[in-house]
């Protein structure tokens, strides 16, 4: 409901909004006095001290909890600007780091070498051997875990079409693959002892995966986000 006060007076107003949806109390101004029933909203001429004039349209405009809640939580994600940039940064982060490793640092090691070599080639290392080390002791944990958020995230988004789950599908799915793609391209370092040019076409390699799985992906995310938004925009029905 919209509550308009005149210019120049001051008023106070006590909403209590009740989980049926409807205002139980609304204090309105020194002339006029705005009262709620159950049945609907009405209007009375009464007088009263401190109140302000209320003008209520519908008894449809009274808000739940939850209504209050999602107004200011927009949970609508493909419409969302900040969706579309965390996509843009995941990406771009998912391809610039390869194994933990910044391909700047990569391609300059490969162009100077000296000791920017001896830097990238330790930090493959440490970062190899800790993927190794979390896949060996937690493996199994975390397939079961990503296994069980995806396919919730799945049924909640494609069964009963929550836009939030989605979105949130669509974002870890592909990365999903990324992880496993990262995890065997540390074996495949770890197993051959790569190092030089073969470490170098080992994480072109891998980048390149990492780049066609981020193009798809991102393609297949904006079709559905284009779709959702048209399906419930204006042509929507």
């Amino acid at each position: 409901c919209g509550v308009r006060a005149e210019n120049g007076r001051r008023g106070r107003v006590r909403l209590s909004v009740s989980y049926v949806s409807y205002f139980e109390t609304l204090c309105c101004d020194k002339s006029d006095m705005c009262m709620a029933s159950e049945q609907g909203w009405e209007l009375h001429k009464r007088p009263a001290i401190g109140c302000i004039t209320a003008l209520v349209l519908d008894r449809r405009v009274a808000l739940e909890l939850t209504d209050a809640l999602f107004e200011l939580i927009d949970m609508r994600s493909f419409s969302n600007p900040w969706f579309w940039i965390a996509l843009a940064v995941m990406w771009s982060s998912a391809s610039h780091y390869v194994l933990g490793v910044p391909y700047d640092l990569v391609l300059r090691a490969r162009r100077d070498g000296g000791s920017a070599v001896a830097d990238m080639e330790d930090l493959v290392r440490i970062n190899v051997t800790r993927l190794l080390y979390i896949g060996r002791m937690s493996g199994l944990w975390l397939a079961g875990i990503t296994c069980f958020v995806l396919t919730g995230l799945g049924l909640l988004g494609f069964f009963y079409w929550v836009e939030f789950a989605q979105a949130l599908f669509l974002l870890m799915l592909p990365m999903t693959f990324v992880g496993l793609l990262t995890l065997n391209t540390a074996r495949l370092i770890h197993d051959t002892a790569a190092t030089g040019e073969a470490l170098y076409t080992r994480l072109f390699r891998h980048r390149v995966f990492v780049q066609v799985i981020g193009m798809v992906s991102i393609f297949v995310t904006a079709m559905w986000g284009m779709y959702t938004n048209l399906s419930l925009g204006p042509f929507g029905v």
